[in-house]
C-alpha cells in the first residue's frame, strides 16, 4: 500500500474499493462511456465490488479504477476504467466519505489544488494500492484497454488528459502496446454482396478452426498476437484463444464460416458472434499462401452477411491501427471508425 511518500502533493487522499452498490454512483462521479454499463455488468458478474477503486479527497473521487471479466466466475481479464479528476473535476455530485475505511490507504501530506503531477501520482498510488490487493506477487496483470474519440489527437483536453493516465500507468510498470480502431456497421448500410470467387461453409471441427487459427498467426499483423507469440507456439495461441473466448460466446457456432476456393481449398475463415454487448466480428483471417489477393474482404463481406441475415442492429469490429490490409477492408465493407482504442501491458 502507498503511503504518503507517494503522494506529495495531495492533501486527505483515501483509497480503497467500494464498501457496497450504494456507492455505485460514487463511482460514476467521473464521466466515461462505460459508466452506463457498470451496474449491468456487476448483475451480470463481470464485475465485482472488490474490484472498483476509489481514491477520495474530501469526499470526491479524485482518481479511480474497474476492472472486468469476460463472465461470471472468471478471472479479471482487463483494467478498463482508469480516470483522474480533470482541473475543474466534473462530477456527479459530491458526497462524503461516510463508508467503512478499513481496507483504506490514507495519504495526507499538503493542501492545495491538484494539479497534474498531482493527478498523476494520486492515479498511480490508486493503481499500486488496487493491484497489491487484487493482484500479489510477480505474476501477469491484466492489460490496460481506454476507448478514445476517433480525432482524439485534435482535442486538446483529450490528449492531456490521456497524457496524465498515461504517465500514470507507466510509473506502475506498463508500457503501450497498441492503438486500435474500433469499427461498426449499422443496418442501412450496404450489405456487402456475395463473394463471386470463394466458397463458405460452417466449421466443421475445434480442430478445424484451431488448425486454421494457427495458420494465420503465421506473419500476423495483430500487436496482441505478436506479443503472445513471444511466449507461447501459435498452436497454443489458438487452442487458448479458442477455448477462452471463442467457444465461450453463446450465440450459435452454426454462424462460423471457412472460406474456400471452389476446389474446396481452405483460404481463412471468419466468426461472427454475439458478445454481451452486442454482434461483432470476433476473430477474422486469412491464411498466408493467400494474402496480397483481397480475400479478406470477401470473409468479412460473409461475416457481416450472416449476422445482417441474423438482424443485427448493429456489427461491431476492431483492428491495429497498424493493419493497414485489415484497416482497408473494414472501409470497403461500409465499416466506419466511431471510436479508437489504446492498449497497454505490464510485463510478467
Amino acid at each position: 500500500m502507498p503511503d504518503s511518500a507517494d503522494l506529495p502533493h495531495s492533501s486527505g487522499v483515501t483509497i480503497r474499493p467500494l464498501a457496497d452498490l450504494t456507492e455505485l454512483d460514487l463511482f460514476r462521479s467521473l464521466p466515461y462511456g462505460l459508466n452506463d454499463e457498470i451496474e449491468a455488468d456487476l448483475d451480470a458478474g463481470r464485475r465485482r465490488l472488490p474490484w472498483l477503486w476509489i481514491a477520495l479527497r474530501h469526499g470526491r473521487v479524485v482518481a479511480r479504477a474497474g476492472w472486468w471479466a469476460r463472465q461470471e466466475g472468471a478471472e479479471s481479464l482487463l483494467l478498463d476504467i482508469f480516470d483522474l479528476e480533470s482541473p475543474g473535476g466534473p462530477h456527479r455530485g459530491d458526497t462524503s466519505d461516510g463508508a467503512d475505511t478499513s481496507d483504506a490507504t490514507h495519504c495526507a501530506d499538503g493542501s492545495g489544488a491538484a494539479g497534474a503531477a498531482d493527478r498523476v501520482a494520486v492515479g498511480a498510488a490508486l493503481l499500486r494500492a488496487a493491484m497489491a490487493r487484487l493482484f500479489p506477487g510477480t505474476g501477469p496483470r491484466p492489460g490496460y484497454c481506454r476507448f478514445l474519440p476517433p480525432d482524439w489527437r485534435e482535442i486538446p483536453e483529450e490528449s492531456r488528459a490521456l497524457g496524465d493516465r498515461v504517465e500514470a500507468l507507466q510509473s506502475t510498470g506498463a508500457r503501450p502496446l497498441v492503438e486500435r480502431l474500433r469499427l461498426q456497421w449499422l443496418p442501412g448500410d450496404p450489405v456487402p454482396g456475395p463473394s463471386k470467387r470463394l466458397r463458405f461453409r460452417h466449421v466443421a471441427s475445434r480442430g478445424e478452426l484451431v488448425d486454421l487459427m494457427t495458420g494465420v498467426l503465421d506473419g500476423t499483423l495483430d500487436a496482441h498476437s505478436r506479443s503472445d507469440l513471444s511466449t507461447m507456439t501459435a498452436r497454443r495461441c489458438a487452442e487458448e484463444q479458442y477455448d477462452g473466448e471463442l467457444a465461450r460466446y453463446r450465440s450459435p457456432q452454426a454462424w462460423w464460416r471457412v472460406a474456400t476456393l471452389p476446389d474446396g481449398e481452405p483460404v481463412g475463415f471468419v466468426v461472427p458472434a454475439r458478445n454481451a454487448y452486442g454482434p461483432i466480428i470476433a476473430y477474422l483471417g486469412v491464411l498466408p499462401a493467400h494474402r496480397g489477393a483481397g480475400y479478406v474482404t470477401d470473409v468479412l463481406g460473409e461475416g457481416t452477411r450472416v449476422l445482417a441475415a441474423a438482424g443485427a442492429e448493429r456489427v461491431r469490429a476492431s483492428t491495429d491501427v497498424g493493419n493497414t490490409p485489415m484497416a482497408r477492408a473494414f472501409a470497403r465493407a461500409g465499416y466506419a471508425t466511431f471510436e479508437r482504442q489504446l492498449d497497454m501491458t505490464w510485463e510478467a
